[in-house]
C-alpha cells in the first residue's frame, strides 16, 4: 500500500520525532506506575494524524519552510493526548481486552486505573493547551466537551435498529471529527496564520474527520482483526450501528439483519449479522457518503493547493478512499 501523502512532506520524519518525543516528555508523571500506564499505548505505534495536521496547518502559509515551530508541535500533541485519554475511556465502555494489537490498559491494570490514567493524559493535555494561551486552551477543552457529547449521543442509540444517519453523523462529529477539526485550528492559531484561514482549515478538518470515521467503521465490517489490530465487527457487538449498518436495515437484507440485531449479539448470530451487512449496498453507499466529505475537505483547501502541505492534506484526505479499496481487495 502506498504511504500516506502526509508523511513523504519535508521535514516529516523530523516533525514525526519531535511529536513523539513531546509526547513521551508528556506522559511523565511523579510515579513510575502512572507513567507506565499513561505511555503505554505509545509504545503500540498510531499514526498520530492529529499531530501531522496540526502541524501541516501551521505550515501551510505562503513561503513557509523547514521543521515546524516547537509550540505547533506541543499544540498538536495536546490534542493527541486528548484522543489517546478517551481511548482509554472508551476501552473501559467497551470492556475492550486490546487496543493496537496490544493489552488495553483497562486489560492489564483494571478499569479503576484506567479511567485515572485517561483523566491524567487529559490533565496534561490541558497544561499544555494553556501554555499556548487562552484561545487554544478553551478550544481543547469546548472539543473534549463534544467528545463527550458524542459519546452519549452513541450510548443513548446503543443497540437501536431504529437510529437515525443524522444520530450518527452527529455522534461521529463529536467524537472523531471534532478533534481533527481542533487540531487544524490549533496549528493555524499558534502559528498565526490569517483567521479565514483558520476557518478554512478547520472546515478542512471537520469533514476529513467525517470521511475518517466513515472509512474506519467501514473497515469494522469488512477488515479482519489482524488489519485493524482489534476485534472486527466490534460495532454490531456493542450495538453502535455504524453507517453501513444503517443503509442494511433500510435494505433488501433489512428484514432478516432487524431480527437478529437489537440486543447484545455473538457468536453464530453475530456472524450471520456481520454477512449480511459486508454483502448489503450499504458498503458501497457508506463508501459514497465518505467520498463526499473527501471531495469536500480537498475543496476547502483548494485556495492552498499550490503549497506542499495543502497538497500532503489533500492527498492525505484521498489516501483514506485508496486505503480502503485495498483492504477490500485483500478480504476473501
Amino acid at each position: 500500500m502506498a504511504p500516506n501523502p502526509l508523511l513523504a512532506l519535508p521535514h516529516a520524519d523530523a516533525d514525526r520525532e519531535r511529536v513523539e518525543e513531546e509526547l513521551r516528555k508528556a506522559v511523565e508523571a511523579p510515579t513510575a506506575a502512572m507513567t507506565e500506564m499513561a505511555g503505554h499505548l505509545l509504545g503500540a505505534g498510531g499514526k498520530r494524524v492529529r499531530p501531522l495536521f496540526a502541524i501541516a496547518a501551521g505550515g501551510i502559509a505562503e513561503g513557509a519552510e523547514g521543521p515546524a515551530p516547537l509550540d505547533v508541535v506541543r499544540g498538536g500533541v495536546s490534542v493527541e493526548l486528548v484522543h489517546l485519554g478517551s481511548l482509554l475511556h472508551d476501552d473501559v465502555i467497551d470492556e475492550a481486552e486490546t487496543r493496537r494489537g496490544i493489552d488495553s490498559v483497562n486489560a492489564r491494570w483494571g478499569n479503576l486505573r484506567a479511567i485515572l490514567a485517561g483523566d491524567f493524559l487529559l490533565a496534561k493535555a490541558s497544561e499544555i493547551a494553556a501554555s499556548l494561551g487562552t484561545e487554544v486552551a478553551g478550544l481543547l477543552a469546548a472539543t473534549i466537551g463534544r467528545l463527550c457529547e458524542g459519546e452519549v449521543i452513541e450510548l443513548d442509540d446503543a443497540y437501536d435498529v431504529e437510529r437515525t444517519e443524522d444520530a450518527y453523523l452527529r455522534a461521529i462529529e463529536g467524537k472523531t471529527a471534532s478533534l481533527l477539526s481542533t487540531a487544524c485550528r490549533i496549528g493555524g492559531i499558534v502559528a498565526e496564520l490569517p483567521r479565514a484561514d483558520i476557518d478554512r482549515l478547520t472546515d478542512f478538518g471537520l469533514a476529513y474527520g467525517m470521511a475518517f470515521q466513515i472509512v474506519d467503521d467501514i473497515l469494522d465490517v469488512v477488515a479482519t482483526d489482524e488489519q485493524l489490530g482489534k476485534p472486527a465487527g466490534h460495532d454490531l457487538v456493542e450495538g453502535a450501528y455504524n453507517l453501513p449498518t444503517l443503509y442494511a436495515l433500510a435494505g433488501a437484507e433489512g428484514e432478516e439483519l432487524r431480527s437478529l440485531l437489537g440486543a447484545p449479539i455473538e457468536g453464530e448470530p453475530w456472524a450471520r449479522a456481520r454477512a449480511l451487512v459486508r454483502s448489503s449496498e450499504g458498503i458501497d453507499l457508506s463508501i459514497d457518503v465518505a467520498r463526499r466529505y473527501v471531495d469536500r475537505a480537498c475543496e476547502l483547501l483548494g485556495p492552498f493547493e499550490h503549497r506542499p502541505t495543502a497538497v500532503g492534506l489533500q492527498g492525505a484526505s484521498r489516501h483514506l478512499l485508496t486505503s480502503l479499496d485495498v483492504t477490500r481487495a485483500q478480504v476473501p
